[in-house]
């Protein structure tokens, strides 16, 4: 049988589990899962905190546009990001490949075949892709989506099975239990319509996207002919939990 294809969207908030630095045991958690899941599953990886990694090592001294900065920190930061990933998913018998990617790729047939072609020969030699946009020639992640977008946008290149975005809630909550401060998860929905006028317009802390830009991602997904799930990564086991049926989290069908 052929393995699933999931592609995993990892935010900043989950990857520091909302502190000020990288989480070295969230990435060792989400690395045991993928090991426990790999006879069954293929997993692509689409992960922010590139700026929240460098964030540990400097302060920048600077003088010009704030965004710039960030396109800076993100250039230090990428490497430290990968490493870790690549120690603690080596630790576990996994191998990563880095792939950035801008949103520019996307527009032209050829950057997309060879995005596809390259992708599927790393998953056919176990290697897990780990992409990131480049923030260096590109501020679109940094100001608008937090990767959401690149995850859909890359999920529909490849035609994965599964968007799996993992963020810092139980999925997409009730706007009435928001109010309320009781709050209830929207289990199922693929009417997307209905889904808008649920969301909060705010944004999280470390992360650029919110809910809105998840909303998007999952709008191409759809479009794509491809599920997506909203899940709390800041859980141990967020994947497993999510596949098994057991979590609170927002699955978002196609009609």
């Amino acid at each position: 049988m052929a393995k699933k294809r999931i592609l995993l969207k990892i935010g900043s908030n989950t990857l520091t589990k909302e502190t000020d630095q990288i989480s070295r045991g969230k990435i060792e958690d989400i690395g045991r899962q993928i090991a426990r899941l790999k006879d069954d599953y293929e997993f692509i990886i689409v992960s922010s905190g590139a700026i929240a990694a460098a964030k540990q090592f400097v302060k920048l001294e600077h003088n010009g546009e704030e965004i710039n900065v960030k396109q800076a920190l993100a250039a230090i930061g990428q490497p430290h990001l990968m490493r870790i990933f690549q120690e603690n998913f080596r630790e576990l018998g996994l191998f990563t490949a880095q792939c950035l990617l801008s949103y520019s790729d996307f527009e032209k047939s050829e950057s997309k075949e060879n995005i596809r072609n390259t992708i599927n020969i790393l998953v056919t030699n176990n290697f897990i892709p780990i992409i990131n946009e480049n923030d260096t020639v590109s501020t679109d992640e940094i100001q608008f989506g937090d990767n959401d977008k690149l995850a859909a946008l890359t999920g529909a290149l490849l035609q994965v099975d599964l968007l799996l975005i993992a963020t810092n809630t139980d999925g997409i909550y009730t706007k009435t239990s928001i109010e309320n401060e009781n709050l209830v998860t929207i289990a199922h929905v693929s009417d997307i319509n209905n889904l808008k006028k649920e969301i909060s317009l705010e944004k999280s802390s470390h992360g650029t996207g919110g809910m809105q830009s998840k909303i998007e991602a999952a709008t191409i997904a759809q479009n794509a002919a491809i599920e997506t799930w909203i899940v709390n990564g800041l859980k141990d086991n967020f994947i497993i939990e999510a596949l098994s049926g057991i979590s609170n989290h927002t699955k978002i069908s196609v009609p």
